[in-house]
Parts: C-alpha cells; structure tokens; sequence
C-alpha cells in the first residue's frame, strides 16, 4: 500500500482514535491528509491535548503527511478536506472519518440546537465527505470507513440525539455499500465500543472493566487494527458492513 494516500478525519488528540489510524495507516504506507477541530476537544471536560498537532505528526512513520484543520458544521468543509487531498497529493484512495459530536442530551430535556449539531456533524458532514471522496477517486481500489457506537446493542438514553445520529451512520453504511462496489469502492462501518481514549474517569473505568471478559477496556489501537485491515486488499470482498469489535463486551452484565 506504499504511496496510497488516507484522509482521516477527528484528528486532534494523540490519546484519541483518529490519532491512532493515522498512526496506523502511516506505518501500512499511506501519505496521509489528517483533519480535526481541537476547539472542541478543548471544550470537553477531558480537555485537548496540551502539545496539539505537532505532537501528532511527530508520531508518524514515512510521510509527507499533512494537517488541516476542520469544523465540519460548514456545509462547504467536506469538499475542501477532499479537495486539499487531491491538490496535495494528486489523488485520495483512503477516507477514513473518525470525527463525532457528542454531547449529554436526555429525553425531556432536548435541546433542537443540540439535535442540529448532531446531525450535522456526525450525518450530514460524513455523507458530503463520502460523495466528495467518490467523485475525486478516480483509479483503483477505494476504502471508506466511517465509525458507530453500540446503539443497536442497546440503549443509550444519556446520549439519544447521539444515538440516533450514529444509527443513521450505520444505515449510510448499508446504503452505500451497493452502490460504491461497481466502482471498487467499499464502505464499512466500525463500532470499536467502550474505548479508552482518555474521557473516561477512574471510577468509570473500573465499574465498566468488569463488563469485559478480558478485564479491560479497548484501546484506540484496537480500532486501528482493524482500519488498518479493512483498508487493506484483504477486505477487498468486505462491503456495507457495521462490524462490532468490542471485545465480548456484555452490557447487561
């Protein structure tokens, strides 16, 4: 996969998922076109990372690489991201859009505001990228992973306009996986469940640990794996699938 070039998006934490794709795809041999918003990790109470994106790139074997920062509630954001891929590295195999908007929103305390950024972030945001992506790659195979949650397991009721959000990306998933393979394309969707990227406090992690047969939480590396695979010629015959890589994660107890 040497020269292949990825753009991966939710790129601003070292400790985060997208960090760790980009981590990933950089050793597999990509040249990656990496995006985030760190504004709101910042706003987080788990807060951004305090060496910010020069301490990403650092971690990235082979290269050239690049970052561009993001905020994909513009409409016209998905389009640039793809178009500087293809201004800089002259085409764009790879995109993997690892950005989410999460925020607590429970039944009887709906804020419409808050259902908008959802929706706009995580659904309109992911589906303008992939058509973006689809009408810029133009030779060869093409890999588009999108990531979930564990909403169709069960229930996530601190988090609804979340959950609906991310169900949605799932069935893009379903949508699109027909309609890209002609083209070599294919679409899948990764649901990493409860991952320890840093949001999480002590307590938190401890009462969830137990849920796990093997007696941990995943890490952001374990979905990177599994990226790594699904971009891969191995996965090539792999398309419209929402896979569940939660480690025998029991929610129920």
């Amino acid at each position: 996969m040497t020269d292949r070039v990825a753009l991966v998006t939710g790129v601003s934490r070292r400790a985060g998922i997208g960090a760790a794709v980009a981590r990933r795809l950089a050793d597999d041999g990509h040249q990656l076109l990496l995006s985030g918003f760190a504004s709101y990790d910042d706003d987080q109470p788990y807060g951004g990372d305090p060496d910010g994106v020069p301490a990403i790139m650092a971690d990235l074997t082979g290269g050239p690489h690049h970052y561009s920062p993001c905020d994909l509630t513009d409409p016209a954001a998905p389009a640039a991201l793809v178009r500087t891929a293809v201004e800089r590295f002259g085409r764009v195999d790879t995109l993997v859009a690892v950005h989410t908007y999460s925020t607590s929103n429970t039944f009887g305390n709906l804020d419409a505001g808050e259902i908008d950024r959802h929706l706009i972030v995580n659904v309109r945001a992911t589906m303008l990228l992939i058509e973006a992506y689809a009408a810029a790659h133009d030779r060869g195979a093409g890999r588009v992973v999108l990531f979930s949650s564990g909403q169709r397991l069960g229930p996530m009721t601190g988090e609804i306009p979340y959950a609906v959000s991310k169900a949605a990306v799932e069935n893009l998933t379903q949508q699109l996986g027909t309609l890209l393979m002609h083209r070599g394309i294919t679409i899948n969707c990764l649901n990493p469940g409860p991952t320890d990227t840093g949001w999480a406090t002590p307590d938190d992690q401890a009462a969830a640990a137990r849920l796990f047969p093997g007696g941990r939480w995943g890490t952001p590396d374990d979905a990177a794996r599994l990226v790594g695979w699904l971009c891969s010629p191995d996965a090539s015959w792999v398309t419209g699938q929402v896979i569940d890589s939660e480690g025998g994660f029991n929610r129920y107890g």
